[in-house]
């Protein structure tokens, strides 16, 4: 046996006035305790909780906060800033949901406001998900960390639940077709796997949204500058904010469409590069690393999980290094002429130049078909422990961090620089 985690989504419906104000309370106490928590620079739970012991929240907030500020403020992240939309989170304790089958709306959720004050809601779950919230009222299935988060004036419930499941034979997993995912900043996204013959088919590259997140950043970052110059700071806020907001939008619907690409292979595997490896060898000048730490890769890659998660499609990560730089074709190393072109450097190999982001997302799929692969026991250990259940902690607290100089449109992508 194995264990699946998973990412449930509830609906809150229509809460009435007074629900709705003590939900914004939650979540604006939650805010500030975690702004507070973040600019003192509490890197362990005993300083968190010094911080955040004084404001009016649930005892399963001020929990979630003690494990989940350390991470930002130690070497987990590299988060400069935190956005003001951040969900609140509670500890597995937090959230209560009651099932009464006979009613129109079936699932309740009782959401914690302060130590002695809590809401029951009603709430509409996500059809395809009713096998594991029935798992979760019977308690076949353990809940872990819940999130509250308001959108479009709408607010909703992230829960993770975690269940046993049956472990795949090696066989099975011998027989997966891994699609490769190169993350970048020309090309927002590229996948590609191979056919049955080893043939590289199908490649895909969001080259487009590339260039449109360049464009939103780097208008965030002239916009803001001027404005705060004039001193118009809070409108300055908002209009990053709604910039920002554009990004997130582009994110959700290409690692939506990278999650449909692999649907459409078959028994497919998602593998990515472990960011870890990208954080430890990104050492490429002030200029570069800044504006490599403040890109989403975090984000992509924790959007891409839950997504694929949700379609029963597995994750594998696996190193980085030399991905961009050797030839899927031969394995010798070459270079790039050009963003977009790699160029082997074996006279003896039929390549000779190819696209280079189809070429990386190629290396990183056969990396895992030679075998090396890292698991996300961690990650699925920390989710069912009820602490931070996905890897956006860092990138999507992190707005952009552009200079002056990040802001002129250079084409750098992540395989280049990680390897």
């Amino acid at each position: 046996m194995g264990e699946l985690t998973k990412t449930l989504e509830l609906k809150l419906v229509d809460p009435n006035l007074h629900k709705r104000q003590k939900l914004r309370e939650t979540r604006d106490a939650y805010q500030r305790a975690l702004q507070a928590a973040f600019d003192t620079g509490c890197d362990t739970q005993s300083a968190t909780n010094d911080v955040v012991v004084e404001y009016d929240l649930s005892g399963y907030a001020k929990n979630a906060l003690k494990k989940y500020v350390p991470q930002l403020c130690g070497n987990s992240y590299d988060a400069n800033e935190i956005h003001d939309d951040h969900p609140v989170r509670f500890t597995n304790e937090g959230l209560q949901l009651d099932h009464q089958p006979q009613n129109a709306i079936e699932w309740y959720a009782k959401v914690p406001h302060h130590e002695d004050y809590h809401l029951w809601i009603p709430a509409r779950a996500n059809p395809d998900q009713r096998d594991w919230l029935e798992a979760l009222n019977a308690d076949d299935a353990e809940m872990g960390e819940s999130r509250l988060f308001e959108r479009d004036g709408t607010w909703y419930l992230h829960i993770t639940a975690t269940r046993d499941v049956e472990d795949e034979s090696e066989a099975s997993a011998d027989k997966r077709t891994p699609v490769g995912v190169d993350i970048g900043e020309a090309s927002l996204v590229t996948v590609c796997h191979r056919d049955g013959s080893g043939s590289p088919v199908r490649p895909r590259l969001w080259a487009a949204d590339g260039k449109a997140v360049r464009r939103l950043r780097k208008t965030h970052f002239t916009a803001t500058r001027r404005l705060q110059k004039r001193g118009s700071e809070r409108i300055a806020d908002s209009f990053g904010d709604a910039l920002w907001d554009q990004i997130d939008d582009v994110f959700h619907r290409v690692t939506s469409e990278v999650v449909d690409y692999a649907e459409s292979v078959d028994n497919p595997v998602l593998v990515l590069e472990d960011l870890r490896y990208i954080r430890e060898n990104m050492d490429y000048g002030e200029y570069m690393n800044r504006r490599l730490h403040g890109w989403g890769f975090a984000k992509l890659h924790a959007q891409i999980r839950y997504k694929a998660t949700e379609k029963g499609i597995p994750v594998e990560t696996v190193n980085p290094r030399n991905t961009s730089k050797a030839c899927h074709a031969c394995g010798e190393h070459g270079y790039r002429p050009r963003q977009a072109t790699f160029r082997c450097s074996n006279g003896g190999c039929w390549v000779g130049e190819y696209q280079a982001d189809v070429n990386g997302a190629i290396n990183i799929a056969d990396r895992y078909r030679s075998g090396e692969s890292h698991r996300q026991s961690d990650w699925a250990s920390r989710q069912k422990a009820g602490a931070d259940d996905s890897a956006t902690d860092g990138a999507s607290l992190t707005g952009p961090q552009d200079s002056q100089a990040d802001a002129e449109t250079q084409q750098t992508t992540l395989g280049t620089y990680a390897s």
